[in-house]
């Protein structure tokens, strides 16, 4: 049965307890890595600037803050990140498997999330801005 690393563990719990329990179910079946849990301000800023996120701290839920102080996001990606000599960013259908059962766990367990690559939930995953690895609680 696969488990999380300790580093995917300590990114998994900075988030509330829905993603934990989401990705705890996840990982009984499906091996996969938490790359990014909460972010900090340096972090986000970052990220915006460099075009790898279309918030500004404090607007991402990845972003805790006294008023949050869990992140409701995380990056997750299927692991091993390389297989059969490929890259998960050069196969990206096995990325998109993985998100698949991610969301078909979700919704088993009743709970609501939102993928990078369907920011309205349309289920049409050709948009503007693609995140693949990005499931954040509704």
């Amino acid at each position: 049965m696969p488990k999380f690393g300790q580093q995917s563990v300590r990114n998994l719990y900075e988030c509330e307890q829905p993603l934990i329990d989401l990705f705890e179910e996840v990982v009984k079946n499906y091996d996969c890595s938490i790359i990014e849990g909460a972010r900090s301000k340096e972090e986000q800023e970052k990220l915006f600037h460099g075009g790898k996120s279309k918030v500004r701290w404090p607007h991402s839920k990845h972003n805790t803050t006294e008023d949050r102080p869990m992140a409701r996001a995380v990056d997750v990606i299927p692991y091993p990140a390389i297989l059969n000599g490929k890259s998960i960013w050069e196969d990206l259908n096995r990325f998109y498997y993985f998100i698949g059962y991610v969301t078909g766990v979700a919704e088993t367990m009743d709970i609501p999330i939102r993928l990078g690559c369907d920011w309205d939930g349309d289920r049409n995953l050709h948009q503007a801005f693609v995140d693949l690895p990005h499931v954040e609680l509704k």
